[in-house]
């Protein structure tokens, strides 16, 4: 896979292991998607794919380098679509 292809199924995961905001965007904590097993057979690098992601503005957290057990509760937003962030304007 390449980083835009893991990019896009992390997008999935996030949204699968997710929660819905009113906004239209999704919340995850790093911890959920550290320890998904679906997650983890598919991310080779976790870390890396997160980080590639928030460089393309795909997602946004605070930090630049998440780590297993200290950076748990972290929270993951996937930023939402055009599409859903004008469904959710429209709702609002």
């Amino acid at each position: 896979m390449n980083v835009e292809e893991e990019v896009q199924k992390l997008k999935e995961e996030i949204k699968r292991l997710g929660k819905v905001q009113t906004d239209g965007s999704y919340k995850v904590t790093f911890g959920t998607l550290f320890h998904d097993d679906r997650c983890a057979n598919i991310f080779e690098a976790l870390v890396g794919t997160l980080r590639a992601a928030k460089k393309r503005k795909v997602l946004a957290y605070d930090g630049e380098l998440l780590l297993q057990g200290v950076h748990d509760n972290v929270e993951i937003t996937l930023n939402p679509t055009p599409a859903a962030a004008a469904a959710a304007a429209a709702v609002n």
